[in-house]
C-alpha cells in the first residue's frame, strides 16, 4: 500500500493534559497536530490526558489538520490503554499514531497487530496510518529495519533530538540547535590567526533518517527546535532539514508554524520552474526526445522526476489553501 499523500511541512505538538492546548490546535493552522500522551504529560496525568485527548477527538472540528496521537513507550504500563482507548473511541477522527523511542522492528509489528484487532472489531475502514521517533541509539542503529517493519501502515519518521542527545550522552545544552563546541579551527594563517568553524552534529542522524526513509517511501520530519522565543535558530535547523529532503518539522509552539510553512513550502519562483520542466519534457516526450535545453541549461529524465515530486507539493498546498477558503466562504 502506497503511504498516504499528506501534507507534513508542521506538526504542532500538543499536551494531552493541557485543555487550553487542546482546545486551540484544531485552528492554529498546522498540516498535522500530534495529541500527545508521552512526554509532555506528568504521570500522575497520564489517565486524565487520555480521556482529554478521547474528548478532544470527539467533539472538535479537526477537518482542517491531519492527527496523531503519540502513544508512551512500549516498555511503560501506559501504553496498551493508550492504543486500545483513543483508538477504540476515536480511530475514526485519528490518521497515525506516533511511536516513541522505536527501537527495532518488532515495536511497529506489535502496534500494527494491536491496530489491526482494534480496526477489525470495532469495524474502522479507513486503516491508521503509523509514524515512528527515531530518538535512541537503538533506533538510529535499527534505523532500516523500522523503516521497512511495515509497509502496509507506515508513514513517517521523525527525529526526536532530545531524547537521542541523552541516549548517545552528548554534551548539549539546547534542543535542536546549534553547539558552538562543535567546531573546528582552522591552521593559522599568515598573521598567526585561525578561524573557527562550526559544524552540524545532527547532520549524520538526519541525514541517514532521510535515507531510509525515502528507501522505504516515509516521510522524514526533523523533530523540536526548543527555543520558541528564537525564530532564526528555528528556521535555520528547519532548511537545514529541508535541504537533507526533510518534508517538515515539529512546531512546539503555535509561532513555529507560520515559520515551517515558509521553510517547506516551495517558492513561487521554484513551483514557475518546475511547471517549466514539466512543460518542456512533455514537449520533448512528443517529439521523441529524452534532454532539452531551458534558459541555456540541460534537463532531462532526471530533471523531470525532482520537478515532479516538487509539483506534487505545491499543487497539495494550492489544494489545502483552496479547501481554506471554500470554508470560510461557506
Amino acid at each position: 500500500m502506497a503511504v498516504a499523500p499528506r501534507l507534513h511541512r508542521s506538526e504542532l505538538c500538543v499536551p494531552g493534559s493541557n485543555l487550553r492546548m487542546l482546545e486551540k490546535a484544531p485552528g492554529c493552522g498546522a498540516d498535522y497536530v500530534m495529541l500527545d500522551l508521552e512526554d509532555g504529560v506528568a504521570p500522575d496525568d497520564k489517565d486524565q490526558a487520555r480521556r482529554n485527548v478521547i474528548a478532544a477527538l470527539n467533539e472538535q472540528d479537526w477537518s482542517g489538520s491531519y492527527i496523531s496521537v503519540r502513544i508512551n513507550g512500549l516498555d511503560t504500563h501506559y501504553c496498551y490503554r493508550d492504543i486500545v482507548d483513543v483508538v477504540e473511541q476515536a480511530g475514526s477522527k485519528l490518521h497515525t499514531v506516533l511511536i516513541p523511542k522505536a527501537s527495532c522492528g518488532a515495536d511497529v509489528h506489535l502496534v500494527d497487530t494491536l491496530l489491526t484487532q482494534i480496526e477489525d472489531a470495532t469495524g474502522i475502514v479507513q486503516r491508521l496510518g503509523i509514524s515512528v521517533l527515531i530518538e535512541t541509539a537503538t533506533g538510529m542503529f535499527n534505523v532500516d529495519e523500522i523503516a521497512s517493519a511495515c509497509p502496509a501502515r507506515m508513514e513517517a519518521m521523525v527525529f526526536g533530538v532530545a531524547d537521542y542527545s541523552a541516549s548517545i550522552q552528548s554534551h548539549v545544552s539546547t534542543i535542536g540547535g546549534a553547539e558552538e563546541w562543535y567546531a573546528t579551527l582552522t591552521d593559522r594563517d599568515a598573521d598567526g590567526r585561525r578561524e573557527r568553524h562550526w559544524g552540524d552534529q545532527w547532520h549524520y542522524p538526519l541525514s541517514r533518517i532521510a535515507v531510509a526513509c525515502r528507501a522505504n517511501g516515509l516521510r522524514p520530519i526533523d523533530g523540536p527546535y526548543g527555543d520558541f522565543n528564537d525564530p532564526d535558530g528555528f528556521v535555520t535547523a528547519a532548511r537545514r532539514a529541508a535541504i537533507l529532503g526533510f518534508e517538515g518539522k515539529w512546531a512546539i509552539h503555535p509561532s513555529q508554524i507560520d515559520l515551517a510553512h515558509d521553510v517547506f513550502t516551495p517558492s513561487e519562483k521554484l513551483a514557475t520552474r518546475v511547471r517549466r520542466i514539466v512543460a518542456a519534457m512533455e514537449e520533448a516526450a512528443r517529439d521523441g526526445k529524452g534532454a532539452v535545453s531551458l534558459d541555456g541549461r540541460l534537463i532531462d529524465a532526471a530533471s523531470l522526476r525532482q520537478a515532479e515530486h516538487v509539483l506534487a507539493k505545491v499543487e497539495a498546498i494550492e489544494a489545502r489553501v483552496a479547501g481554506k477558503r471554500t470554508a470560510r466562504v461557506a
